[in-house]
């Protein structure tokens, strides 16, 4: 049994691990060979090239593919509506305290960088900027990396359409659900070559610059870790507080258990959905609010990510010696904190697409992505594992709000 548990425990860890040894390894060989080790910058680019080459109809793909699929929900629009309202709520408390967390510790201070500069660094400026944020003016553009934000807002309203044509719709939604899962495919046969790719981008990076970089991450989880820890315990507790009173907090915590330490191995929403389900069902979450909070979260309900969105976002502000500060600047990161978190999909490193969003939306050079990427890994076993807690107690949330404060006393599970 203890054999089992080890294997299946090595098989969980395995591709991160031997992801970081990658990165640990190139790091050794950029110390050692110094700026010679730009001649494994191919290698790198490669990599770079194949994931923003597949990212654009990776993302109109799933996004719309989600939407579409909803056609099924015809529950009252009192739970989708509170549903929203949940996780926008706890989306932008999560935002709100590392951002004040990262202005008391800056993840990245006393380190600079000299690449090419990012140009747009207040994206939300004019009123110019906020439509070309948004829109783009002909659909070729649409189809750019460097507009993503457009490209999600066109894909949820191509899947809304899909799902309004009912009947006629489902043939689009089913073939959107074939090419969701082929480019997935296509993302988890490049990640192979990850551990080459970044390997030996790091190698060159840290052959160009040096330690301090290493040294910038190492207080990146310094900050992140603690803070995961705290809002878990914190927030949590408020929220289930929230949804069930004293009860709701005890009975939340004695069955969150089994999804946080199923996440933390995984590492994906998804995988740890029917062990969610579950757990909810223990709680008293009813049947028909759990089936749509808990999928629709575990793909658009991201308190853990909208954590590490923040810190990867003044990660990458002060690589670049700018300040995190201002009201327009922190309305930014919040807005890029929660729409990464949306576009988050419930695979292992799913992170990748909102890392891109950050690095586009801002104009950091495109260079920068493994930067953010590998904090992205570093910190990805607690976020999701915020994530996946964080769906159980919004579905106890917005059951509170559907049914009533003294939901857990009818025992609505037993009525299904």
């Amino acid at each position: 049994m203890d054999t089992q548990k080890k294997k299946s425990l090595w098989a969980a860890y395995r591709f991160p691990a031997i992801l970081l040894g990658a990165i640990i390894l190139g790091s050794v060989l950029g110390l050692i060979m110094g700026e010679k080790a730009n001649m494994f910058k191919p290698l790198g680019d490669i990599f770079l090239n194949g994931m923003f080459t597949i990212v654009v109809p990776l993302v109109f793909v799933t996004i719309s593919s989600a939407v579409s699929n909803m056609a099924n929900m015809k529950r009252l629009g009192k739970i989708l509506g509170n549903l929203f309202v949940v996780f926008a709520v706890t989306g932008l408390i999560a935002a709100v305290v590392m951002i004040v967390t990262v202005n008391i510790f800056p993840p990245a201070q006393g380190v600079s960088i000299k690449m090419q500069a990012a140009e747009t660094i207040q994206p939300f400026k004019t009123a110019d900027q906020v439509v070309a944020a948004f829109t783009v003016k002909d659909f070729p553009d649409l189809i750019s990396r460097k507009n993503m934000l457009p490209l999600i807002i066109f894909s949820i309203f191509f899947g809304t359409c899909v799902s309004l044509l009912g009947e006629k719709g489902k043939i689009v939604a089913n073939g959107l659900n074939a090419l969701s899962e082929v480019f997935l495919k296509m993302v988890s046969l490049l990640m192979y070559y990850a551990p080459i790719g970044l390997g030996a981008y790091f190698a060159a990076l840290i052959g160009t610059f040096g330690p301090e970089l290493l040294g910038s991450y190492a207080r990146a989880m310094a900050i992140y870790y603690p803070i995961c820890i705290v809002y878990f315990l914190i927030a949590f507790t408020a929220y289930s507080y929230f949804a069930g009173g004293k009860q709701g907090v005890k009975t939340y915590f004695k069955e969150i258990i089994s999804p946080a330490v199923t996440s933390l191995a995984t590492q994906s929403s998804i995988a740890t959905l029917p062990v969610s389900l579950e757990a909810s069902k223990k709680i008293g979450v009813p049947k028909d609010i759990r089936d749509i909070v808990l999928p629709i979260g575990a793909t658009m309900h991201m308190d853990g990510s909208c954590l590490s969105a923040i810190l990867k976002i003044s990660f990458m502000f002060g690589i670049f010696d700018m300040p995190f500060t201002g009201m327009g600047t922190y309305l930014s990161a919040v807005l890029l904190a929660v729409l990464s978190g949306v576009v988050m999909s419930g695979v292992p490193g799913g992170g990748l697409i909102g890392e891109m969003l950050i690095v586009n939306m801002y104009g950091f050079p495109p260079e920068a992505f493994p930067i953010i990427a590998t904090i992205g890994y570093l910190v990805d076993p607690p976020a999701t594992m915020i994530n996946v807690t964080g769906d159980t107690v919004a579905a106890m949330m917005v059951t509170r709000m559907v049914e009533g404060k003294d939901w857990m006393k009818k025992k609505l599970t037993l009525v299904e």
